[in-house]
């Protein structure tokens, strides 16, 4: 579609440029029919919408228009404004509820997030560690929760030493699009820390996850399941660990989700692990190594 908004912005350039001279002024953007800038913005998406808007007063009027961006919001939308927001959605444009629902929305008492691509309204959601159930997290010898800004949740969960690791989560939802999700988990060898201003990883405690592979598995209420194993790598980056993927047919439906990490095997020990967050998001639009926040 960017092809049509440059088109109508060599357009409102070379209508900027006539000549004073002309007794009869040619048509401009601003004599476009109503039902033409509806039927123009309907078929882009919403960062193209925005830019159109800034044309002039006709299409910013348009681009305002309650049926526009209902035809953008997933059918569902209400049950992420109750259920995130906690917000009625009669006071507010469907503008205002498509921006409200891009940003993250934190849920639960903070240990979950969840919020719409700009794009394609396609829904992602972020669980923090804090809402996983891990085994020996109640004792401060294995595992504590340490400050970071490298965490949307601002805080990841360190294993300094321990012999079985057993990391479960469950989460019930709509997901607001039919279609397959991927679900990962976030994770880093090392424990990152800052001197002097600078980004440096503490690999010390890491150890014992060359030794045997971590499993990842996940099943859904409707019977799907998945399963995967890999060695953790690149030790002091964060990557994203494939868990698996499910199919999501009625989104009208609470979905349930669970899924874990572990590894078992007791023969050896294992340390220096750090546990930021699950991602489910839609299949196939995340790179498997990400250093950043996301």
């Amino acid at each position: 579609m960017g092809g049509i908004i440059s088109v109508f912005f060599s357009a409102s350039t070379d209508e900027s440029t006539k000549g004073s001279s002309d007794s009869v002024p040619e048509p401009g953007l601003g004599d476009l029919p109503d039902s033409c800038i509806t039927m123009i913005l309907a078929e882009l998406d919403p960062p193209e919408i925005c830019k159109l808007a800034g044309l002039n007063r006709a299409f910013r009027i348009a681009s305002l228009a309650d049926n526009l961006w209902k035809s953008k919001l997933p059918s569902n939308y209400e049950f992420l404004m109750e259920r995130v927001l906690g917000e009625p959605v009669g006071y507010l444009t469907k503008k205002e509820i498509y921006a409200r629902l891009c940003r993250p929305n934190a849920f639960d008492g903070g240990t979950k997030e969840v919020w719409l691509d700009k794009v394609s309204a396609k829904m992602y959601l972020s669980i923090s560690s804090k809402a996983l159930k891990i085994t020996g997290m109640d004792d401060r010898r294995y595992w504590n929760h340490i400050p970071t800004g490298e965490s949307r949740f601002n805080t990841v969960a360190y294993l300094q030493q321990i012999w079985w690791v057993e990391l479960v989560g469950e989460i019930e939802f709509e997901f607001l699009l039919p279609g397959k999700y991927s679900l990962f988990f976030r994770l880093q060898l090392g424990k990152t820390l800052k001197r002097f201003g600078r980004r440096v990883c503490d690999l010390g405690r890491v150890h014992g996850w060359d030794i045997k592979p971590v499993r990842f598995q996940l099943s859904t209420s409707g019977c799907q399941e998945a399963t995967s194993e890999c060695y953790l790598h690149d030790p002091g980056n964060w990557v994203h660990y494939h868990a698996g993927d499910f199919i999501v047919e009625n989104t009208h439906m609470p979905s349930r989700v669970k899924f874990s990490m572990v590894q078992i095997d007791c023969t050896h020990t294992k340390g220096g692990l750090s546990v930021d967050s699950v991602l489910i998001c839609p299949s196939k639009r995340i790179e498997s190594r990400s250093s950043q926040i996301t």
